[in-house]
């Protein structure tokens, strides 16, 4: 999986599910990132290559964590919510509904500040005009993304 992060907003993290392969994760990036932005990633060789677009800073863990105002705390923060998430409240995840608990922790995160009501409200709102078959939830047909 990818991540995404926006540092100015703290929000819009979102994940996607690529190979690990640098044409494969490098796409994702040049899809959602413009041109000339900064780009803050860890020392993984799959992102080498991204400074002809992209302002790229690498932060090495096994170095430091944070160097200056670079660093990748937020989407750390991310993945451990929703590690917890599978481990601690779903306990068994099925690897084709996979990305559906990713999109709820993306949602989770994105709203962290508000309390639950604003959630709520938030998500009765972006169902409006949406159908959920059983079949979709069995995982037996794809979605518009191209999920099973």
């Amino acid at each position: 999986m990818v991540a995404k992060l926006a540092t100015c907003t703290r929000k819009n993290a979102s994940a996607r599910f690529a190979d690990a392969a640098p044409k494969d994760i490098q796409k994702i990036v040049t899809d959602n990132v413009a041109p000339g932005s900064a780009v803050f990633s860890d020392a993984l060789k799959s992102y080498d290559g991204l400074e002809d677009m992209y302002t790229h800073q690498v932060i090495d863990h096994a170095e430091a964590y944070v160097k200056g105002n670079v660093h990748t705390n937020g989407l750390e923060n991310f993945w451990s919510l929703l590690k917890r998430g599978i481990h601690g409240t779903y306990i068994s995840v099925e690897p084709f509904h996979l990305f559906r608990y990713v999109d709820e922790q993306a949602f989770r995160y994105n709203h962290r500040n508000g309390n639950d009501g604003d959630r709520f409200k938030t998500a009765l709102g972006n169902i409006a005009g949406r159908r959920l078959t059983y079949d979709e939830v069995r995982g037996k047909i794809r979605d518009v993304e191209g999920h099973p």
